[in-house]
């Protein structure tokens, strides 16, 4: 016997033949076969069945997911023909291998072309396809071009193919395949029928995966299937090459033992799953030191940062999806029922607002640890945040706590945190920084008078308007934003009464501005208003300017500047007036009697108003 005879004898015998890797191994041959993708199927049926195949389709989706596969399937389907030489013309049922199925799927049939955009980009090899275009197919019924990672092509090369795509030969069909549907230019996915291919669900690659264990004769847990279908991410390839490498892992075991989930988490380097609750509850607890333990337990086991993070986003998901939606749907997380105990327990132990809070810090940690040099130092640091961050207050709480201090007044300063005086200032300097801090103590008793309750008139019949600063407040209560900001910048007031206002006009202020002014004061206090403007009086400050002034004339102001040489005020900001009760529901006030005690309030209140 020759050498050659030996060879073919040991190549028959299948012992010299290389491994087939099973993502290639268990490829899908049919419609039947493809997992996940139900609705393309449903559609292309549907299409053959009414003879309504298009010309080009365009197949898009993660990297794994069954694109090309599915496109040379869809080539079988185009060309099919009986193994007995029946045409019935294009059949989705494939179940039965036709004449032309065996070379299609091998990529050896004359009239299939498969196209690589990747390696070959340039208008070149476009054009030299456009040139085999008018030729018919040697065998089949159609010639189908399959180009796989068809955004890769260059400019140049999309344009000479857009007549060929826009109206081809009877006898030509193209199928795409990207990863990147974006790159593609709009005039070409207008000339291509689209399917867009999902990423499969956990629980249906789980599945898949353990029929294909079952014919491997493998034995994996569940627990360990799942963990390699969520570390697929929805990519049957990626899964499949994992499920290769947990085989390898089988085969030091003993035959008659399953391969467990904790040899599949030290493989795929993945967090303990109920350690990571515990870190979870630690950290939503305010118990730092604990959490810190259990990350670096994780960490030290070979579980990366960003994988603890990022099952502690899913955990915090859950159970804001439990807290919402009931305990019904604890049982949808990545585990399943393994972990809806816990989730309804924990769900009911914290409020919504502090899962959404932890939910947007682990966000954050997530990115940093992402970014980081050093990633579990940036874990650890995340973790910390958002343990101390168990401690604060929600928004609400604050806004609430906030609001319930001014209802109960003033906040009296705290003896026991006197401020300090500066470095190498003397004791009388400090004393005289006292009058700034009863000046602070006045303002927050007393609100400017922008902020202070519209009074009604004695008729009841609209607002009282005082000043020209009320007005502008009335502005901002009725939300016209744009009219109250051009009050405050461009209006100089000569003169202030009721029903009747005397202005002049910046240079720079908007056309029919007084008209505007003169309408919505009818419109939201009742009565007809007179508004004059004049060029010959030069009027006082603008709002904008008088509180620019009264800022910077402040003590506080003064002395905060002095403390930072070269600091500036950019912006002057007064409290949202949102929460307070529109000028129509607010209770009726009488008017400020000149004979009442703080004397000085009202002549604050007299610098503000009429000038």
């Amino acid at each position: 016997m020759s050498d050659g005879e030996h060879i073919a004898e040991k190549r028959a015998g299948g012992k010299a033949a290389a491994y087939q890797v099973l993502a290639r191994k268990y490829r899908p041959q049919n419609f039947d076969d493809l997992i996940g993708h139900e609705a393309m199927v449903r559609t292309l049926k549907n299409a053959f069945a009414a003879d309504r195949i298009a010309h080009a389709y365009i197949l898009t989706g993660v990297r794994g997911v069954g694109k090309t596969t599915t496109a040379r399937i869809l080539a079988r389907a185009l060309n099919y023909v009986g193994p007995n030489g029946e045409d019935n013309g294009p059949q989705m049922e494939l179940s039965e291998e036709g004449r032309h199925c065996r070379a299609i799927a091998e990529s050896r049939h004359p009239d299939v072309l498969e196209m690589d955009a990747a390696s070959r980009t340039g208008v070149s090899d476009i054009r030299e396809l456009i040139e085999g275009v008018r030729y018919a197919p040697v065998e089949a019924r159609y010639k189908v071009y399959i180009i796989d990672e068809v955004h890769m092509l260059s400019t140049a090369a999309f344009n000479a193919l857009l007549k060929t795509l826009e109206e081809p030969p009877p006898h030509v069909k193209f199928i795409f395949a990207t990863t990147e549907i974006r790159k593609l230019p709009v005039t070409v996915l207008s000339r291509c029928q689209r399917f867009d291919l999902r990423r499969i669900d956990p629980e249906v690659l789980t599945e898949h995966l353990a029929g294909i264990a079952e014919k491997e004769a493998v034995k994996i847990d569940r627990d360990g299937l799942w963990m390699i279908a969520r570390a697929a991410e929805g990519s049957v390839r990626d899964a499949l090459s994992i499920l290769d490498q947990a085989i390898v892992q089988h085969t030091a075991q003993k035959e008659d033992a399953a391969l467990g989930a904790e040899a599949i988490r030290e493989m795929l380097g993945l967090a303990d799953r109920s350690g990571v609750w515990d870190v979870l509850n630690a950290v939503m607890t305010g118990d730092a030191k604990t959490a810190l333990a259990g990350f670096r337990t994780q960490y030290d086991a070979g579980a990366e940062p960003a994988v603890i993070l990022r099952d502690m986003l899913d955990l915090v998901h859950l159970l804001t999806r439990t807290k919402v939606a009931g305990d019904d749907a604890a049982a949808h997380g990545p585990a399943g029922e393994a972990d809806a105990a816990r989730a309804k327990e924990m769900a009911a132990s914290f409020e919504m607002n502090a899962l959404t809070r932890a939910w947007s810090l682990l966000m954050k940690g997530l990115t940093e640890t992402n970014m980081a040099p050093d990633p579990a130092a940036a874990g650890e640091m995340a973790l910390i945040r958002l343990a101390f961050a168990a401690d604060l207050p929600t928004p609400d709480e604050a806004l609430k706590a906030l609001k319930k201090n001014r209802e109960n007044g003033p906040r009296e300063t705290n003896p026991a945190r006197p401020v300090a005086p500066l470095q190498n200032e003397t004791a009388p300097q400090a004393e005289e920084a006292s009058p700034p801090a009863q000046t602070a103590q006045i303002i927050d008793i007393l609100p400017p008078l922008s902020q202070r309750p519209l009074d009604q008139n004695s008729s009841g019949d609209g607002p009282w308007l005082r000043c020209f600063d009320d007005v502008v407040r009335l502005a901002g209560k009725h939300r016209d934003a744009k009219l109250r900001t051009e009050l405050e910048a461009y209006v100089h007031i000569i003169s202030f009464a009721a029903g009747r206002i005397d202005l002049r006009l910046h240079d720079d202020a908007p056309e029919g501005l007084a008209n505007r002014l003169a309408q919505r004061l009818k419109l939201w206090t009742g009565q007809q208003w007179i508004v004059v403007v004049t060029a010959k009086e030069e009027g006082a400050a603008t709002v904008r300017d008088r509180r620019y002034a009264e800022v910077m004339a402040d003590p506080l102001v003064q002395k905060a500047l002095e403390l930072f040489p070269g600091a500036e005020v950019t912006a002057i900001r007064e409290p949202d007036l949102a929460s307070e009760p529109a000028p129509d529901d607010m209770e009726e006030e009488p008017p400020v009697d000149p004979d009442d005690e703080l004397p000085e309030i009202d002549a604050a209140e007299n610098k503000r108003g009429n000038p």
